[in-house]
């Protein structure tokens, strides 16, 4: 089972300038993909990005990631096996491309080939039940010998149980920190066994020590890859009903897996069943709801919004300004306000993203830091 067939490669060059791009100051994956659109290409971007700025209003240049700390990262993961992948090449899940924030580079270590296959996340509880990690084993093993790739988070519990029950079939580690920073540390056999038939994923540098907010960053990645995400046991406001809100707004299928009401760690689930997820109660539930999404090609497309030609003049870029503030604004409301295209309109928020005053929501909320 594969979802579609990847595109040519990115020349060294061009995957050295898009590694320097992401690794600046203020740019993140969304910033970064609206550079490429404005700019054309990764070395364009870098050398429009102190005017860009400044016209945002920086008060001094941000930091630009220089060629030599690209060159050292991209031969440190040479040497533990790491490949960076951009969107459509060999090794990047091809239905994580579609999320409007894809990492531009993908760090992949293990097989690569098992990335290219049908995926169904398994998240829950890390203080699992004895019940909850039985459950979570079989659905996994289930899943796996219908053909499908398990994908999760490496986290204590249900996320583990997972891994280890699918790991001949292959399964997918989705890591908060670098390759080289495992998290929690006592998985790293279990991250080194699942290399051999299936892989692990991460957007963040080697070196980088998860911290609290990369977990949530993590979990856009582990929905965003998959055909659903299957949640198995979660507490009220616990980061696997995160990764279920991620899925929703993604257009990914949720599927909860109900529990008594009597413990706290099946409240989450239940809620989720209340609210329109699949009850899950056994892995033909998921793979009969996943199964006419597969009949459809999943295929890169490209943008229709253009940068290229919006230049603001000062009057336009100072109506866009005036028109945000702290609390969070949607493009379509900001367009029709600022009575400007909407391509004046992104130019001006990629301006003040690159000069650190903007802050985006979900939903395509924006406000000024």
């Amino acid at each position: 089972m594969h979802d579609r067939t990847p595109s040519a490669s990115l020349s060294d060059t061009e995957r050295l300038n898009r590694l320097r791009l992401i690794r600046s100051d203020n740019i993140g994956p969304r910033t970064f993909h609206a550079l490429l659109r404005h700019c054309g290409d990764a070395a364009t971007a870098l050398e429009r990005l102190p005017e860009l700025s400044r016209r945002g209003g920086a008060a001094r240049p941000a930091r630009i990631c220089s060629e030599d700390e690209a060159r050292g990262e991209l031969a440190a993961c040479k040497k533990l096996g790491v490949s960076l992948v951009a969107p459509g090449e060999a090794a990047y899940p091809p239905r994580l491309a579609m999320i409007d924030d894809a990492p531009p580079l993908l760090a992949v270590r293990g097989t690569p080939e098992t990335l290219m296959r049908p995926m169904i996340a398994i998240v829950g509880s890390r203080n699992a039940s004895g019940a909850g990690l039985k459950f979570a084993q079989s659905l996994a093993r289930d899943l796996s010998d219908a053909g499908f790739v398990v994908i999760s988070g490496l986290a204590r519990g249900i996320d583990q149980a997972a891994h280890r029950a699918s790991i001949s079939g292959g399964t997918v580690a989705v890591l908060a920190g670098g390759q080289d920073r495992i998290y929690p540390p006592e998985h790293e056999d279990l991250l080194f066994a699942l290399l051999q038939a299936g892989a692990a994923i991460s957007e963040t540098p080697l070196g980088h020590v998860a911290r609290a907010h990369d977990f949530p960053r993590r979990n856009r990645l582990i929905s965003g890859a998959s055909l659903g995400v299957v949640v198995v046991e979660a507490a009220q406001r616990s980061g696997s009903l995160i990764t279920a809100r991620m899925a929703a707004e993604q257009g990914r299928e949720v599927f909860a897996v109900p529990g008594s009401p009597l413990d706290p760690r099946a409240a989450g689930t239940n809620d989720l069943i209340k609210q329109g997820a699949t009850l899950a109660t056994e892995a033909a539930d998921i793979i009969n709801a996943v199964q006419p999404i597969m009949a459809r090609p999943v295929a890169l497309e490209e943008p229709e919004d253009d940068y290229s030609e919006a230049d603001p003049d000062a009057g336009e870029r100072a109506r866009i300004v005036a028109l945000l503030g702290p609390s969070p604004l949607g493009l379509d409301d900001l367009i029709r306000m600022a009575g400007v295209s909407p391509a004046i309109v992104r130019t001006v928020l990629l301006e003040l993203e690159l000069a650190g005053r903007l802050e985006r929501h979900g939903g395509g909320m924006v406000s000024l830091l």
